[in-house]
Order: C-alpha cells, then structure tokens, then sequence
C-alpha cells in the first residue's frame, strides 16, 4: 500500500486481512513522507514499510524508479493508493499499471481531481460517490472497478458530503480488494471483470 497520511484506509485493510477467510494481506506500506501515523499503523501491526520523499531524488523519475524498485521487492498482487498523495511516473505504470489501484470521492468520469466533492456541489448532481478503479497515465482515467452512490442532502457543505463518502470508499476498497485477491480480476479496454 501506499499512503501519505493517517492511514485510515490502511488499518481498514489491516482489520479485513486479520480474517484468514479474506484472502489477502498487507505486505508492505510505503509512504512519501516520514512521521505520519500510517506508518506507526503499518508498525504496530508488524508490516515493513520504507519511504521514498520526492525531495530526497534529484529528479522527479529517479524517484518514481526508487518507489518501483521499493514496491517490486514485495511482489505484490495489487499496489493500493490509499490516500497517497503523488502521481507515479512511467517507471511504475509500467511495472504496476496493471494492478494498481486508487479511490476517488466522485463518480468517475464526472469530478476527477481533487475536489470531487465540492465540484459535484457546485454542479448541483443529486447523487454523488466513489469510484475504485485502476491507475492509468491520466488524472483519475483508469478503467473502473466498482463505485459506490451517496445521496446529495440539500444542507450538505463540502465537509459533510465527504465524510459520508469517505464511509462508503472505504467499505468499498475492503470489499473489492478482497474480491480482486481471491477471485483475480481481468481488464479488456476500459471493462474490468472478476474471474
């Protein structure tokens, strides 16, 4: 996994592989920084982790290789963005685009960037939700895993619209790592299904 802050999404994952029945496990976490409470997470429970800050590289794709080489060393099934806040380069794509996964607090294709949530208010939609899907060379454009809808409420601020999406992200990314670990998953143009 990887992550950029309090690890929230992580320990959600930590929780679900306890359950031998899940069907996967948290093999390590890297993160972009040090001192946040993710890693202490990831420790707590006896995970490796390492960090790659993109200020420690010379250049943007230095550091895109040292992540590669971090991540690859634990062979992973599924590489998880849970909260990681850096766009990986070529390099990783490359070896991981195939399995590596993100979330976003909007309906993709509508709302990618950073501000979902608040794009969806200022549109006006009726619903909104998170998408799981897997990362491609574009900004919130991989093929699409699952998505989940959040009703909009007329008294909802930026703030409260997110906290109930972050819910429901999170529900979804447990279930669906597990399902894509147990049951393996394809991916024909944009169409992702489970075997």
């Amino acid at each position: 996994m990887l992550i950029s802050g309090s690890g929230s999404n992580l320990q959600a994952l930590l929780d679900a592989c306890a359950d031998p029945a899940y069907g996967a496990q948290v093999v390590a976490v890297g993160a972009d920084r040090k001192g946040i409470a993710g890693l202490d997470r990831a420790d707590a429970a006896g995970v490796p982790t390492f960090v790659h800050k993109v200020k420690d590289h010379a250049e943007r794709a230095d550091w895109d290789r040292a992540l590669t080489a971090s991540v690859a060393e634990y062979k992973p099934d599924l590489v998880i963005s849970a909260g990681f806040l850096k766009l990986v380069g070529d390099d990783f794509l490359t070896s991981f685009g195939d399995r590596y996964i993100n979330t976003h607090n909007a309906l993709l294709p509508a709302f990618p960037g950073i501000h979902g949530p608040r794009d969806a208010l200022e549109y006006g939609v009726k619903v909104a939700g998170a998408t799981l899907f897997f990362v491609d060379g574009g900004v919130d454009t991989g093929p699409i895993i699952g998505q989940v809808v959040v009703p909009v409420e007329d008294d909802d601020t930026e703030e409260t619209l997110t906290e109930r999406i972050k819910e429901v992200e999170r529900r979804q990314l447990v279930e669906w790592v597990g399902r894509l670990v147990r049951n393996g998953w394809t991916i024909t143009g944009r169409k992702v299904r489970t075997k």
